[in-house]
């Protein structure tokens, strides 16, 4: 005989700041609420070594330490936690079914905050050196590379946003990117060019990533002549796209072009009592302090609709 689900007002998928925003808020409103994740908790704030732009922390704070604290703070008020991955969602009636590789739970209402990647080229070097010169968010990381020269890969907005933030901290910065235009709005295309300090190198993908306690240097590659060489640099900064974490919610809830969850302003979904919140829901801004508001607005009207 099946076992039965164990009863939850409220499963919250993803573990990071969204997600223990949300814990908090709805632990403190007394509904039984477990939090699932399939990794550590924190999501990709946990990469950061400073977070300097979080409020209340002037001297800057761990993204681990943020995300502890969080963490504590919601386990105080009750919010119970499982390290477990979430492979999919059916609605029964007015309750949801999370199905998870540890067992199925029911919940009235569900908060999914499983944020989203940056996608990774899966060069040699990249696994090594992440945390050690390879790095996803130049807004996090950025500041550890004052006066060093650095490479940001890709051709997007988001690459080129990288770039110009980090003119602030880096004293040359490389775009490499595979085309001979770049995609990014023309406003950011604009202003990178204006840089002096910014170099495109087109046509160019990188091959390797190099190093021995960090990283000093990639291997690059023309695409149209075949031509390789080496590039010198202390940092490289992944900015080829992202990824939503929802290929197990598809078919279930209205998802954008890049899979991204379709939300409204009270984060709710396509499907009634199932809202999104953070790096995961469409248009997301992703930035901790976004994905904490998002978690926390999401609660509060999964609250409203469990009583309403």
């Amino acid at each position: 005989m099946a076992k039965s689900p164990k009863n939850y007002d409220i499963v919250i998928i993803g573990g990071g700041p969204a997600g223990l925003s949300a814990g908090i808020y709805t632990s403190r409103a007394r509904l039984s609420s477990l939090l699932v994740e399939k990794a550590a908790l924190g999501g990709q704030i946990i990469n950061a070594r400073s977070v300097e732009n979080y409020p209340g922390f002037a001297e800057g704070i761990g993204g681990i330490d943020l995300t502890q604290s969080m963490h504590r703070q919601a386990g105080k008020f009750g919010l119970e936690t499982l390290t477990a991955e979430v492979t999919g969602i059916e609605i029964n009636g007015e309750r949801k079914l999370v199905k998870t590789s540890k067992g199925d739970f029911s919940a009235k209402a569900v908060i999914i905050t499983g944020g989203s990647e940056r996608q990774k080229l899966g060069i040699p070097g990249e696994a090594e050196f992440t945390g050690r010169g390879v790095s996803y968010c130049a807004t996090c990381d950025g500041a550890f590379f004052r006066d060093k020269p650095v490479a940001v890969v890709g051709g997007g907005n988001a690459a080129i946003t990288e770039a110009l933030e980090l003119t602030k901290f880096a004293s040359k910065i490389t775009v490499i990117h595979r085309r001979d235009e770049l995609r990014a709005t023309r406003i950011l295309q604009e202003k990178a060019f204006a840089e002096p300090g910014i170099e495109i190198l087109w046509d160019t993908v990188v091959d390797e990533i190099l190093g021995e306690n960090s990283v000093n240097q990639i291997k690059v590659r023309n695409v149209k002549t075949g031509q390789e060489s080496f590039l010198d640099v202390s940092g490289v900064f992944m900015a080829v796209g992202f990824k939503p974490n929802t290929d197990y919610l598809r078919g279930i809830l209205a998802l954008d072009a890049i899979g991204a969850i379709v939300a409204t302003g009270r984060m709710e979904t396509s499907v009634p009592g199932i809202f999104a919140a953070g790096d995961i829901r469409s248009n997301s801004i992703r930035q901790v302090i976004a994905a904490a508001g998002d978690g926390a607005i999401a609660a509060v009207n999964a609250e409203k609709y469990i009583t309403g």
